[in-house]
């Protein structure tokens, strides 16, 4: 019996010598790692998991609408005027429809006479009337001959109107008609019967010419004038 304790007394010397010398070692080496302590089971918290944030819904900024533009309201077209174009009147179409028509006078309208005059000598008076319904113009000079001559006689430019004498039916425009030249040497002269007056290139009037009514190769006409002692200035 004292064999078996002895025995086992020991090694329970020697386990707490072994015990001592790690105490010490531990103590005095600065590099040992320290001995891990157990922490009260009452003294430990356990961590609280953390909620991880919500992360903020962003704010989505709706865009604006579109601006609605109301159509515009379109004016009823009104149809265009109906324009009518001017009928150009019968007086040379000159596009005044409150004017007369006016034509040429002509054989057809009008009254031509041939009659002498006191002043100037060697002159007659050409007088045309208009005897139709409607006025016309006397138009230009008129073209003179006598009897049976081709050429007319000279007609006197600076004897030339302004304007166009028309006459309305009843009116009378006039010409002189000069019937010899200066006196002295060859000039042709003849007594003539009738005188042959032309209006226009195609209306030819033929009247009597006064008694004893002479004329040489120095006859001359006038301008148709409004007024009789106008055309007896040349």
């Amino acid at each position: 019996m004292r064999l078996s304790v002895r025995t086992l007394a020991l090694p329970a010397a020697a386990l707490a010598a072994a015990l001592s010398l790690t105490a010490c070692q531990s103590s005095s080496d600065p590099d040992a790692a320290p001995a891990p302590t157990s922490a009260s089971p009452r003294q430990t918290t356990a961590a609280t998991p953390t909620t991880p944030a919500t992360p903020a819904t962003p704010t989505t900024t709706a865009p604006d609408p579109a601006p609605t533009t109301a159509p515009a309201t379109t004016p009823a077209t009104k149809p265009p005027k109906k324009t009518t174009a001017p009928t150009p009147a019968d007086n040379g179409g000159n596009g005044d429809d409150t004017a007369p028509a006016l034509t040429a006078c002509t054989a057809k309208n009008v009254k031509v006479v041939a009659s002498k005059v006191s002043r100037p000598i060697n002159h007659l008076a050409l007088t045309v009337t208009n005897v139709g319904d409607r006025p016309c113009d006397a138009v230009g000079a008129p073209l003179v001959g006598f009897d049976q001559s081709q050429a007319p006689i000279r007609i006197v430019e600076e004897s030339k109107p302004q304007a166009v004498v028309t006459l309305t039916p009843g009116e009378s425009a006039y010409a002189s008609l000069i019937l010899t030249g200066e006196p002295g040497g060859d000039t042709h002269g003849m007594t003539v019967r009738t005188v042959k007056v032309n209006l226009t290139t195609d209306s030819m009037v033929t009247v009597p010419a006064p008694t004893g009514t002479y004329v040489d190769d120095g006859a001359a006409v006038s301008y148709w004038q409004r007024e009789l002692a106008d055309a007896l200035q040349y």
